[in-house]
Parts: structure tokens; sequence; C-alpha cells
């Protein structure tokens, strides 16, 4: 599974193999690229010297889902089935009735801008709201189940706001210990955001604070089936995870997603972008946003170019 390897990491694995061994890479190289350098699998499919075979058809079971065939609609610039009512790919438009030029509460005339902010505004309390209430107490859905995903980190609906709004509404109170401004306390869900080859968790693992000690001043945290130890001076290698960032949520599956995407994204709004987001959610998505913002993604498949000159290379051997 290839879905982040760079031209670093994919040269190093190359030379672990040997000679006499059959390498399968697989992939969906419609999601984002890798955070490192290069398009490995993009560049060697490329190529048109490795055989490459390509999965496309929707069986009869996933017909049924909505995620399934909706994502399959945004890869091939299709807008989504955004009215279902009864499917596992639900939209909350965030965008629709906002008034233009009405007043606000000081009677001072209301700019483009002050309601983008206010959509966006709309768009977290939407997001709040389905992560507190309609989920776990509608839909009886367990909490640690449900991960928000947005494109971006900062502003309204971005990561670290939601992260903090979040945490008020379903973590509150409790032993906490804080790091930077932020207080881990136990039951939070927090993602480790380096590499730590001694303690054995990587960029991206997700798992809960189960314990805190003030007195020694270190805290543990269970990943799957392993508890953790930090010190406190090690905290900054963990974050609030109750929501993060599509491109950390790259390689990882969650049985439900919520994913904000607001025009105030413009600069993010990209069809992979979203195509990666979409295909997160294993049982159950529901898209917050704004039907142009959603129209604006799927029709940009405009991708950064990345110059590694590996096709022509891969073409000469």
């Amino acid at each position: 599974e290839c879905s982040m390897i760079d031209v670093i990491l994919m040269n190093s694995l190359l030379k672990a193999v040997p000679d006499n061994m059959t390498l399968i890479l697989v992939d969906d190289v419609d999601q984002l690229p890798s955070v490192g350098a290069g398009k490995v699998l993009s560049d060697i499919i490329a190529s048109g010297v490795i055989p490459v075979i390509k999965l496309e058809k929707i069986f009869r079971q996933a017909q049924k889902s909505r995620i399934v065939t909706n994502a399959h609609k945004i890869n091939h610039g299709e807008m989504p089935f955004l009215t279902d009512r009864d499917s596992d790919f639900l939209f909350a438009d965030a965008g629709a009735s906002t008034p233009v030029n009405n007043s606000n509460l000081n009677g001072e005339s209301e700019t483009e801008e002050d309601t983008a902010d206010i959509r966006s505004e709309r768009a977290a309390y939407e997001v709040l709201w389905l992560c507190t209430n309609y989920l776990p107490k509608q839909c009886r859905i367990k909490p640690e189940d449900i991960q928000v995903l947005t494109p971006v980190r900062r502003g309204s609906v971005g990561s670290a706001n939601l992260n903090q709004r979040l945490q008020a509404a379903i973590n509150p109170e409790g032993v906490s210990s804080k790091r930077a401004g932020i207080d881990y306390r136990i039951g939070d869900k927090v993602m480790q955001i380096r590499n730590n080859y001694v303690k054995a968790v990587f960029n991206g693992d997700i798992g809960f604070i189960s314990t805190v000690n003030t007195e020694d001043s270190e805290l543990t945290v269970s990943f799957d089936d392993r508890t953790v130890t930090y010190d406190i001076s090690e905290l900054d290698e963990l974050v609030l995870a109750y929501a993060t960032t599509i491109h950390k949520s790259q390689g990882s599956e969650f049985p439900y997603v919520v994913m904000p995407l607001m025009m105030s994204h413009y600069m993010m709004l990209q069809r992979n972008l979203l195509y990666t987001g979409v295909t997160r959610a294993k049982k159950g998505l529901i898209l917050v946003g704004e039907k142009k913002a959603v129209y604006i993604a799927v029709k940009n498949n405009k991708i950064v170019e990345r110059n590694t000159r590996l096709a022509e290379r891969l073409k000469k051997l």
C-alpha cells in the first residue's frame, strides 16, 4: 500500500527487496500525493513500462453505497448526489438563506466577507451538533467512531478551532495535563504527529488518553491494544484529534466522517482533496458545506506540478 510513499522511501524499499521477489504496489492514484517529494505511483503508471491494473467497476454490493457511487462521480468530475435523505452520504447545506445585504446586530451594513464568516460559523455549529447530538444520541453511534475531517487547520471550520469546541462539548472536565495552551484530559482523542521509533508510535496514529499522572507529570495513551507513556515534555508530539485535516487522514479509514467544505476553504478546493476525504468514510459520511464549494472542488482537477523526471527515467530502463 503506497499512498504515502515518496521517492526517498521508495528508493529504500526497492533496495531492500531481493531480485527474485515480486513487488505489487496497491494504491489509489486519484488521492492526495505523498507529503514527501515526488509522485511515485503516478510516475510509474505514466512511464508505461510497468504492468498496471486499474479497478473501475462498481460491484452490486458497493452500488448500494452512496459513498462509493459519489466517490466515483467526484473522481470523474461529476457533482455527487447531495439530495438523498436515506443513504450513507448526507449533505447539510451551511450556505442556504444567508442574508447578504441585511444588517448585523450593530446596525452596520453586512459585507460579503462578514457573510462568509457567518456561514463558516454556521458550519462549525452544525459540525458540533452532529458530533455531540445527532449522531451519538439520535443515531446511537459511539463518539469514538466519529471523525471530523477538514481541509485546513485555521479558521472557524479548521481543525484547531473544531478540536477546542469538540473537546469542550464532549470531554469538558477531568484530570488534565497542560502543554502549549492545550489541556490533555483523560478520555481525549489524540493523534501522534511525528514518528517516534523508541515508543513505536508513528505520524497519524490515533489513540485515547487513559491516565493522567500530575505528580509524575506524565500521561498514557491507548493505541489499539497497547498503551504508551508520555512525559509532559513530550506532549508536543500529540495533538487533539476530534478533528484533523484531510491530509493527515490519508491512509486511514473511519466508521463515520463529518466533513466541512466551505468557500472559505477556496485555496484548498481540489478534486483529489474532496475525493480523499469522502473515501475515508466506511459506514457513513455527512458533508457540511456549500454547494458552490463542492462544485468548485469537483471541477478543479489541477494538480500541483512535481518535477520528478521519474517517468522519463523509467522509460529508458
